[in-house]
């Protein structure tokens, strides 16, 4: 088998695919994220990943607004890319002793996985579009607009201070 189900015929089927896989990447990285504010020594990265966490929350009920709209059972699929990319923040995590460097590494994992969430919504609001969805696209969109704004505030945490405390 491929990198997709052979379930996946059509651009819908491809559509419907992704985004149980983006749900079910959401609901790991809430799993996830009450152990980075837990690991999180800086008072703002622990705020923000707090934040996130809430935000985390409304993606998630958000997408099963899409399911619903698109008039399918909500669901996830697994998913190994975002998998490894938190089972690797995790390892990272725990082999850091210093703790101003454990902060970057966070930062670090926290910006890897935006960066997957950013590309996921991205190509699932192409596709809502195309497949003539633009109720779908709308609420991928606002869930993109805070994952972009996620990302750039992680970016500026770091380096407004982190990364130097690091050094």
């Amino acid at each position: 088998m491929g990198l997709f189900s052979k379930d996946i015929k059509t651009m819908d089927d491809l559509f419907v695919h992704t985004l149980k896989d983006i749900y079910y990447a959401e609901n790991q990285i809430a799993k996830s994220l009450p152990g980075m504010i837990e690991k999180a020594t800086d008072a703002g990265l622990k705020q923000g990943f707090q934040t996130h966490l809430a935000e985390t929350k409304n993606h998630i009920q958000r997408l099963e607004q899409v399911f619903k709209l698109h008039g399918i059972k909500v669901e996830g699929v697994n998913c190994p890319a975002i998998d490894g990319i938190l089972e690797e923040a995790e390892e990272i995590a725990g082999e850091v002793d210093d703790k101003a460097v454990l902060d970057a590494a966070l930062i670090a994992a926290a910006q890897a996985v935006e960066h997957y969430e950013m590309t996921r919504y991205g190509t699932l609001i192409a596709w809502a579009k195309q497949l003539g969805r633009p109720d779908c696209a709308a609420l991928l969109e606002q869930n993109l607009k805070e994952e972009k704004a996620t990302d750039m505030k992680l970016t500026g945490m770091a380096e407004r201070g982190i990364n130097a405390k690091a050094a």
